[in-house]
């Protein structure tokens, strides 16, 4: 029995998530969540399981524990190809004003909306039209990874 990752395989990791100038944006750690300020009570802070290889995870992510061990850990860098993509601007779409009175919403710079099952945040206000961006909020940026791996399942 292979003793590293591969392809299919069920795994477990624990991971920090940070951006170029150091910024957590995700964790499973309770730790790192409290310290960086990012602590969510609703959430569980425990391993992250997923089949590597399914597109369960972005691709540089799932690439990155290929070939691991049970409790080594690594330092990975993604490029926005490998992970949420650049930013597209066919993802950011501008809406009559008329579109948000209608519905009896007042658009307000940097609120989430929700429209046809997509979350967008409005990026400009102006008097007659509005504008949101769809793309991911980590499209087009740099993603550094520390994973360690928790478990492997083959059951």
């Amino acid at each position: 029995m292979q003793d590293t990752v591969q392809v299919g395989d069920h795994v477990s990791v624990n991971y920090i998530g940070s951006l170029d100038d150091g910024t957590v944006f995700d964790t499973s750690l309770e730790e790192i969540a409290i310290n960086e300020g990012t602590y969510d009570s609703r959430r569980k802070y425990e391993p992250l399981p997923f089949t590597v290889g399914t597109g369960q995870m972005i691709k540089g992510f799932d690439d990155a524990v290929i070939g691991m061990s049970v409790g080594e850990s690594k330092n990975v860098t993604l490029l926005p190809e490998e992970a949420y993509g650049e930013i597209s601007e066919d993802y950011i779409i501008t809406y009559s004003m008329d579109d948000f009175t209608s519905a009896n919403i007042t658009p307000v710079i940097g609120e989430k909306i929700t429209s046809q099952g997509h979350a967008g945040t409005i990026i400009n206000v102006s008097e007659d039209m509005v504008i949101v961006d769809f793309n991911h909020h980590l499209a087009g940026k740099n993603l550094t990874f520390f994973i360690e791996l928790v478990s492997i399942d083959r059951s």
